[in-house]
């Protein structure tokens, strides 16, 4: 069982989906907040229900399950609803990924959490071992954020605008893996940091046992 654990986090776009299926290919387990948000909101689950019960059943689609368009155009337009939604979500979230890490199998695991700083950083997340931050420029973060969602600059504005600064986050990291190249980058970057986490675990484990 996995007894170190790595904080992955960088903004919207930033490229941690990429990072997050790096370190897979290399056998590592990892928990997706992001996923977790999507299966605790899901038809008869609670967090479901403490969504509609606060901002009505407009956010339904007609089959039950949330609309996730319109979710996201209100929160993003109101920091109000944001911080409300964010009050449902996040202790689940936080409860799963931990009960993920401390099961997966290896020395270490990754918890992938966008909104790691906006959650209190290490004072949210006591568990965390370490912080890993994705980073890019505001320009290529937009840029991609533009491209990946189909929408247009104003929004990706308000989106980026949203979340926590690029120094925010940054001021949180242990590590940082810039993003501005190519694949191969990243996956010479994953192939370090792995290197890097066995070792540390390894130590953490020894030290544990003495």
């Amino acid at each position: 069982m996995a007894d170190y654990f790595i904080g992955l986090t960088g903004g919207i776009a930033s490229g941690k989906s990429a990072l997050e299926r790096g370190f897979a290919e290399r056998g590592v387990a990892v928990a997706d907040a992001d996923l977790i948000a999507r299966e605790i909101v899901e038809p008869g689950q609670p967090a479901l229900a403490a969504v509609v019960a606060h901002f009505g059943g407009q956010v339904l689609l007609a089959d039950g399950r949330l609309d996730r368009a319109a979710l996201r155009a209100r929160v993003f337009q109101n920091d109000e609803e944001r911080r409300a939604l964010e009050v449902i979500l996040h202790p689940a979230i936080r409860a799963r990924l931990h009960a993920i890490c401390a099961d997966a199998p290896g020395p270490y695991a990754i918890a992938t959490i966008p909104l790691l700083t906006e959650a209190g950083g290490r004072a949210g997340y006591p568990w965390l071992d370490r912080i890993l931050v994705v980073d890019v420029s505001p320009a290529t973060q937009k840029a991609r954020l533009m491209l990946r969602d189909g929408i247009d600059a104003v929004l990706a504005d308000k989106m980026m605008a949203a979340q926590a600064s690029r120094a925010q986050r940054l001021a949180l990291a242990d590590d940082v893996v810039v993003n501005e190249g190519d694949i191969e980058n990243l996956r010479d970057a994953v192939a370090e940091l792995d290197g890097r986490y066995r070792v540390l675990a390894a130590e953490a484990l020894s030290g544990h046992a003495q």
